[in-house]
């Protein structure tokens, strides 16, 4: 059932789940139904709070810290080094456009390697194919590559296409930049995937028999964890947070 629940995206759904099992057994016993039902409606509740979705983010992946101005400093003169940027999904075609495009998650990644491109002097990976199921159309890496030139004017140096996960995104990202004479990487994510980014970096690293050092750029890295009243109250976002970090957490279980 669990595996079922995880690849229909539904594990933040749970706690209503189980307040839908407690509201059947209404007619058999009582008791034991009001609690779940009372359970389920609370896990909902706190599930879709910013103060459970940070806190599940801060305990559950411990991401890392934002890079540092000593770090900055030391990457502006570090020789055969490369910014990978990790592909966050695209949208097949984005109407005000006309064209397909990356989708929030994946802009946010492309520009903040792009920035720190410029404020480092080191050239730009992006890796992105299509996720398995994807409907055919431009990959991530070609959508990038024209967004990265036409838009911000910074061009990507080099463009990965054929991953479909983070996994292949390591894997491919270090055979392509390994030729090239880089051997150091630095890695760009949202700090909520960061942890399971470095772990296949490290994997693909080792694979290739390769000496590389990899460096974690992390991006929306979660401030402070500051309780105020309205974080308590259920919003959108606070849903979305828990389910990254849900997510997050059963990809590095299961080794993803």
């Amino acid at each position: 059932m669990n595996d079922i629940v995880l690849a229909l995206g539904l594990e933040g759904w749970k706690p209503l789940l189980a307040a839908l099992a407690g509201a059947r057994l209404m007619f058999r016993q009582r008791g034991l139904a009001w609690l779940l039902v009372l359970l389920g409606l609370a896990g909902v509740w706190f599930s879709c709070t910013g103060v459970v979705g940070e806190g599940l983010t801060r305990w559950l992946l411990k991401p890392p810290p934002a890079l540092t101005a000593a770090q900055m400093a030391e990457l502006r003169r570090a020789p055969r080094t490369a910014i990978v940027v990790l592909g966050g999904g695209r949208q097949p075609l984005a109407p005000e456009y006309g064209a397909a495009t990356l989708t929030p998650r994946g802009l946010e990644r492309l520009r903040y390697g792009l920035w720190l491109g410029r404020e480092t002097g080191l050239p730009v990976a992006f890796s992105g194919g299509l996720a398995p199921g994807s409907e055919p159309g431009p990959t991530e890496a070609a959508i990038a590559e024209r967004i990265a030139a036409r838009e911000f004017g910074r061009p990507l140096r080099w463009t990965e296409d054929a991953s479909r996960d983070t996994r292949e995104n390591a894997i491919r990202s270090v055979a392509l930049l390994a030729p090239q004479g880089i051997d150091h990487i630095v890695v760009v994510t949202h700090a909520y995937h960061m942890r399971r980014a470095m772990r296949n970096f490290e994997r693909a690293v080792a694979a290739a028999g390769v000496t590389m050092r990899l460096t974690a750029a992390p991006m929306d890295v979660p401030p402070r964890l500051e309780m105020k009243l309205l974080d308590w109250l259920p919003s959108p976002s606070g849903f979305v947070q828990t389910r990254l970090a849900l997510h997050e957490w059963l990809g590095l279980l299961a080794g993803a």
